[in-house]
């Protein structure tokens, strides 16, 4: 189940607000900017599904993303907890950092978690499958997949490079809690 925890910089033992409803994570996210939404897919999409099958399955979803944003392109991510380069693709996410465009993702299976550092405050959301986050361009923030990363995400891209992450050299990722599933 999504969740969302809200937390003083300062304070990351000490959640402001810990909450798995999904209406009321959608409107403290949009608070900040940040949208929230859910899909359901119009057919199954069974594990191991090509991209042009999980494209189906959302098509509707994603051609109305595509038209409001202005988005170039879209694709598949996924990892398996067997890829034998999992560790490497984690490390690359656990600094803080912001991108020059939206990082939009859609969770179609698995989770992860997206922190965001916006003021003096930070937004840890779990988002599952169904899930859909879009943090807006120079938000700081830093994404863990966990040891045993499992998840099919689609992105949504503006441009080719947009996915470039510009590090903030802080160390406060390092301060929050390492991501745990909450679900299998």
């Amino acid at each position: 189940m999504s969740r969302l925890r809200i937390y003083n910089d300062t304070a990351p033992d000490a959640p402001l607000l810990d909450s798995q409803d999904g209406a009321l994570i959608a409107a403290e996210l949009q608070k900040i900017g940040v949208t929230f939404e859910r899909w359901q897919a119009s057919q199954p999409v069974a594990p191991g599904a090509s991209q042009e099958e999980v494209f189906a399955a959302y098509r509707t979803d994603i051609d109305r993303l595509v038209a409001e944003r202005g988005f170039k392109s879209v694709d598949v991510a996924s990892i398996a907890p067997d890829n034998p380069n999992r560790a490497e693709l984690r490390k690359k996410f656990l600094d803080e950092h912001f991108h020059k465009e939206d990082e939009v993702r859609f969770f179609v299976a698995g989770s992860g978690l997206f922190t965001l550092h916006v003021g003096d405050k930070v937004y840890e959301i779990e988002c599952v499958k169904d899930d859909l986050i879009a943090v807006p361009d120079s938000v700081n923030h830093w994404f863990d997949m966990g040891d045993a990363p499992s998840f099919v995400a689609i992105r949504f891209f503006t441009e080719a490079d947009g996915w470039v992450g510009h590090f903030t050299g802080t160390d406060i990722a390092q301060k929050f809690p390492r991501y745990v599933p909450t679900q299998a």
